[in-house]
């Protein structure tokens, strides 16, 4: 059976189940099928029975699209992905959805469709590696010791965030990373030609990688030496350049833009067939093709020797090996959780929350070796590292403090494959405006499950003289609608180890902190609002009569928030104020909970905070009222600022009489 054989097996399964769907993309899989056959075939190493072995070998499909191509693999090498699922390519409810999502089926590393993103994921995993490695192997005891490869298209290379993450892999010396680029010239508007001309071997060079051009994509020889010489680079990352032939085996569309994105038809099909000398009926595949694509007793080798050494290891190094068991699981340390509730119990001083969030990582930080992260350029502005965070480098692979440079989606999207890797928890950071660079890896944290921890600085018009361009106005909006992202808003430095310790025991959910650059009071709370303040929303201020009208307020207008309330008291006006730091949170809180917080019915309700108001709509009804933005910011000091756009206890104390006088 020769490899010709092997890799129209991979052709003809993915002609097919995009015939049979009526819809995708067959020209990727059908273009580098040979480059798959001999990567999967003599280098991965993998085990479809335990897809999830620590050790494995990573796979990314960055060109997501073409889906078919990793289904088709993961099928023939033996994972829980029969030929029905092949046949319900792209079918409700099916674990072979459009693009490859990595919690839905076996073997999916990460989620890829969005172009580039499974690149930054990869560069993400090879740093997991190299971190891992330096912590835990010892001399003769290589427990960490895997690569990450890549297939990328002439898409991924196009988007921006391919030269933010290649440019740093580059500096980082990532060299178990090796990536494939599909040089087929091909796009969906055509040939590449009037778009895209860029010398990609001297651009890679100009990383700091070692480059492999003009490899035959089509050619076993030629991608066997590539792949060998690859894995013997010792300092630089690995990109080998392939030529290949867009729909590989179909004389009439390949090489054409019409291959790329549509079904090629029934008549092209059999056509196909005959062209690559295949005479099986649509999804049937021969045994003896199983049999030489099966992965089973090569991954089982691979695993029983591993967990051999690691056997030996456990013996020797006790206190390691349990602590990386411990991260596997992604499992808190208990001791972190204790400190948190006792920082939480504590009073503390004012401080801005950018700074109060320094403050709590310092108390836990050193206890977590699995945190890792940093900053996009901003590491003296966001505060987000604690004093004894080495710098991860290529000379250093232990540190665990990130300079992620001026790359604000490549961080966030990097960030998503370190945890994706395993055994470790990153954090990315940036000011609350540049989410919008980053927003769409954001959105992939929520979509994959990842527990990603973003830290948002500098939140909102408070910041000041920097203006419109850097105050935040619609970002905490923006960011509540992302389907499974909790959005923490802190008032003070209890409330943000609140919003860290939840951060921290999330399994599924990313967490986004949008910390203050100016000073905030520390607000007084009884042991009961200490430990409520973990459900996203509590009473944090009241009389103890039944309220005239309820405030809800989220981060720095909580402290001016209570400063009115009692300043009506001497009006002979109630008001509860309600700390709400996150909503999310807090709508997950059973009805008995909430209704004790804000009663059903209620009207006179006044939110505020400084930002774009639509997200506080179902909270106040159809009688209440908003002290939010309505427009961008302006130039000047913090407080002039803010008082300018009505955030003063001034402006609440007349906002509140008003709706009482209008609800009445």
């Amino acid at each position: 059976m020769n490899n010709r054989t092997l890799a129209n097996a991979i052709r003809l399964l993915s002609l097919d189940a995009v015939n049979a769907a009526n819809s995708g993309h067959p020209g990727a899989p059908m273009g580098m099928a040979d480059i798959a056959t001999i990567l999967w075939r003599e280098f991965i190493k993998h085990n479809p029975r335990n897809p999830n072995w620590f050790n494995r070998d990573r796979f990314v499909l960055s060109n997501g699209h073409g889906s078919m191509l990793l289904y088709s693999l993961l099928h023939l090498t033996g994972y829980k992905l029969s030929i029905n699922d092949i046949k319900n390519f792209r079918q409700l409810n099916s674990i072979t959805p459009g693009h490859p999502e990595c919690d839905i089926t076996d073997g999916v590393e990460t989620t890829t469709g969005p172009l580039g993103q499974g690149l930054a994921n990869a560069v993400g995993m090879a740093i997991a590696e190299k971190n891992l490695a330096s912590e835990y192997n010892k001399k003769g005891h290589q427990i960490i010791d895997h690569n990450t490869y890549v297939f990328a298209g002439d898409g991924c290379l196009m988007e921006g965030i391919s030269h933010e993450v290649c440019s740093l892999a580059g500096t980082l010396k990532l060299n178990k990373l090796i990536v494939f680029y599909d040089s087929n010239q091909i796009s969906i508007d055509g040939n590449i030609d009037g778009w895209f001309t860029e010398n990609i071997p001297s651009r890679f060079k100009s990383y700091g990688w070692n480059v492999i051009n003009n490899v035959n994509g089509h050619d076993f020889v030629s991608i066997r030496k590539a792949i060998n010489t690859a894995k013997s680079e010792q300092t630089r990352p690995t990109i080998i350049c392939c030529k290949t032939v867009i729909g590989y085996g179909s004389p009439k569309f390949q090489g054409t833009s019409r291959a790329h994105g549509a079904p090629l038809g029934i008549e092209e099909a059999e056509v196909v067939r005959k062209k690559l000398n295949w005479s099986h009926k649509p999804f049937i595949i021969p045994k003896e093709i199983y049999n030489m694509w099966s992965a089973h007793a090569k991954g089982e080798k691979y695993e029983k020797a591993w967990n051999l050494k690691f056997n030996k290891y456990k013996k020797l190094f006790r206190k390691e090996s349990l602590d990386l068991e411990r991260r596997m699981k992604s499992n808190v340390p208990k001791t972190v959780v204790t400190k948190l509730n006792n920082f939480m119990a504590k009073t503390h001083k004012p401080m801005a929350t950018r700074k109060s969030s320094q403050v709590v990582m310092s108390e836990f930080g050193r206890l977590m070796p699995e945190l890792i992260g940093g900053s996009a350029d901003l590491k003296g502005s966001n505060l987000s590292y604690y004093d004894e965070m080495d710098t991860f480098s290529h000379s250093n692979p232990s540190g665990k403090y990130i300079y992620y440079g001026v790359r604000e989606f490549g961080m966030s999207a990097i960030s998503n494959g370190i945890f994706l890797h395993g055994a470790m928890r990153p954090f990315a950071s940036t000011f609350l405006i540049f989410s919008e660079y980053a927003k769409n890896a954001i959105r992939m944290s929520a979509l994959m499950k990842l527990p990603i921890i973003y830290i948002f600085t500098h939140d909102s018009i408070g910041l000041g003289e920097d203006g419109p361009t850097h105050q935040s106005v619609e970002q905490l909006s923006s960011l509540r609608l992302v389907p499974g992202l909790d959005v923490w808003r802190p008032a003070d430095t209890q409330e943000t180890a609140a919003a860290w310790k939840e951060a921290l025991q999330s399994k599924e959910r990313p967490t986004a902190f949008a910390l203050s650059r100016q000073t905030l009071k520390e607000i007084p709370k009884t042991k009961k609002q200490i430990n409520e303040m973990s459900r996203g929303g509590y009473v944090l201020y009241s009389d103890g009569t039944k309220p005239d009208a309820i405030i809800i307020a989220s981060g720095s207008e909580v402290s001016i928030s209570v400063d009115a309330a009692v300043q009506l008291k001497s009006n002979n006006i109630s008001v509860r104020v309600i700390s709400m730091p996150c909503q999310e949170v807090y709508d997950r809180q059973p009805n008995s909970y909430k209704n004790k917080c804000i009663p059903i019915n209620f009207d006179n309700i006044l939110a505020i905070e400084s930002g774009i108001g639509d997200s506080w709509y179902k909270f106040i009804g159809k009688k209440g009222s908003l002290i939010t933005m309505e427009s961008f910011g302006l130039s000047g000091t913090g407080d002039d600022v803010m008082k300018h756009f009505g955030f003063s206890v001034t402006n609440i104390k007349q906002k509140i009489k008003k709706l009482i006088k209008k609800n009445r």
